[in-house]
């Protein structure tokens, strides 16, 4: 038996960009369910915003993401979450950091670290903190 987890990412109104965004970097499929589509509106200024929504890619990619309601009390924290991409291709993992790093603030430049050939930390413009690194093979 085996499980996956699965990052979900809480935004107030901005889940729609956020998560074309990781679609245009990650690729895969975007699902989203809005508020009116759910027939769940507490407020109709937030009708189409995010109740429900997803990018599922291929390549093993895969976030979950909503925008909090009106409603509810929302606070992102200075790191609510990070979200790790790790790989075992350095120019896959490069590929997605180049991506990710669009109106970002690098925290740690992607490059070669003492526990990894390629290790890398980035904010990106929605505030989410990223981890990026290539995987190395453990033995022991």
């Amino acid at each position: 038996m085996s499980i996956t987890t699965t990052t979900h990412l809480n935004f107030r109104g901005d889940a729609r960009q956020a998560l074309e965004f990781y679609q245009s970097v990650f690729g895969g499929r975007l699902t989203l369910v809005t508020y009116a589509d759910a027939h769940s509106v507490s407020d109709p200024a937030e009708a189409d915003q995010v109740m429900w929504g997803q990018v599922q890619a291929g390549n093993g990619f895969h976030v979950m993401a909503y925008d909090v309601p009106g409603n509810q009390s929302y606070s992102p924290g200075d790191k609510p979450v990070f979200v790790s991409v790790r790989g075992k291709d350095a120019d896959e993992i490069t590929a997605h950091w180049k991506g990710l790093s669009q109106d970002a603030t690098v925290v740690q430049d992607l490059g070669p670290a003492g526990w990894a050939p390629l290790y890398g930390m980035l904010r990106d413009r929605f505030g989410v903190t990223w981890v990026l690194d290539v995987a190395v093979e453990y033995t022991g």
